[in-house]
């Protein structure tokens, strides 16, 4: 390769005989589409604005039509989130060392009390029977209680 560059490869901007010739035509704006576009901007804002007018009676309508079905998905989400956060939790508890085995003490010490304290003797299982019987007709109802 040369590093020469000869006369002839350039072009003279400023030579009277210079023109550019361009083969694309150029753009003409139509106004009557920007007019257009700005009517269908204004239709679609005005939509939008109608419909966030009356979003809140939209919502309680809706609302006032399902409420049941709402408040039990409410609930069966704040009870998943509820156990969610008890096992994390849980889970923090029982990283902190020394706590989980201490837990584990009295938890076996705890059973060992109710073992000994009413399955051990006969007379203290009529004890327990007697009292789950009556906390269970306290919270179901009694006997003679009508079932609904």
């Amino acid at each position: 390769m040369n590093p020469e560059v000869r006369e002839s490869e350039y072009i003279d901007v400023n030579a009277p005989d210079f023109t550019v010739q361009s083969e694309a035509p150029l753009v003409k704006v139509d106004n009557s589409a920007v007019d257009q576009s700005k009517e269908q901007l204004k239709q679609i804002w005005e939509r939008i604005y109608t419909f966030l007018a009356a979003l809140p009676e939209y919502l309680a309508e809706f609302f006032g039509e399902y409420r049941r079905p709402l408040v039990t998905l409410g609930l069966i989400f704040a009870s998943i989130v509820s156990v969610k956060m008890t096992l994390a939790l849980l889970d923090a508890i029982n990283d902190i060392p020394l706590l989980a085995p201490t837990f584990e003490l009295i938890g076996l010490s705890y059973t060992a009390w109710f073992i000994y304290r009413y399955l051990w003797k006969a007379s203290s299982r009529e004890e327990l029977t007697r009292d789950f019987s009556a906390f269970k007709d306290e919270v179901l109802g009694g006997k003679g209680a009508p079932k609904p």
